[in-house]
């Protein structure tokens, strides 16, 4: 029985000192036991763009826009384009250079003197109907009358030009008749005229009765007028 007895003993004794062994000496945790939940992620640190600042994509600036994507730029502007144009003005009397030759060809009943229009401007402009011609002459002016040919509507390019046809009869009467001293060109919707030197017969046959024997055909019409 007393070995027995030691036996017993000595099993709590060991008992015990396997039990202070598996407790920390400062009253923790068992060891192997569950250890403490990790600390939350800390935010950015201090000056670094955080989630939602600009620059960073996805995210939005102070005032609630989205920022361009990385590399591209972004710029406003409140120019608008004119293109072009528009339509074209009408051809005033300082935009052309007029001038006046005689178009008469052996054979012809009728004198013709070709007026020729060139814009000397920058732009376009245009020219329609029938421009005003009027001769000077040693009894007086006298108004070319229209001939009634449908009149339409030419643009002018810079530097090109458009003529008309002024028709006369020619005076074979063998007689002094009226001497023409000038011709007197208002281009179309311009009041503005020019005054060149008349191309054509020194001289138009008197004519008996009213109206003028002198007809001026539309822009475009040099040559076929009468």
């Amino acid at each position: 029985m007393r070995v027995h007895k030691l036996s017993f003993a000595a099993l709590a004794v060991a008992a015990g000192l396997s039990l202070t062994a598996c407790q920390s000496g400062d009253g923790g945790t068992a060891q192997g036991g569950p250890s403490s939940a990790p600390a939350p992620a800390s935010s950015a640190p201090s000056g670094g763009p955080g989630p939602g600042s600009p620059g960073q994509a996805g995210g939005t600036d102070s005032a609630g826009k989205s920022p361009a994507p990385q590399g591209a730029t972004t710029g406003t502007g409140s120019g608008s384009g004119s293109g072009g144009s528009g339509a074209s003005g009408k051809c005033r009397t300082d935009d052309l250079t007029i001038t006046a030759m005689d178009s008469t060809t052996d054979g012809d009943r009728e004198g013709t003197v070709a007026v020729t229009l060139k814009n000397r401007g920058g732009r376009d402009c245009t020219l329609s109907a029938y421009a005003g011609v009027d001769l000077k002459t040693n009894a007086g002016s006298l108004s070319a009358k229209r001939t009634g040919q449908q009149a339409g509507t030419t643009v002018l390019k810079p530097g090109k030009a458009v003529s008309f046809g002024v028709t006369y009869p020619l005076n074979t009467s063998g007689g002094s008749g009226v001497r023409v001293t000038g011709l007197v060109v208002t281009p179309p919707d311009e009041t503005k005229p020019v005054t060149l030197a008349w191309p054509g017969g020194a001289t138009l046959p008197v004519t008996e009765g009213g109206g003028s024997p002198v007809e001026v055909g539309p822009i475009g019409s040099a040559g076929q007028g009468g």
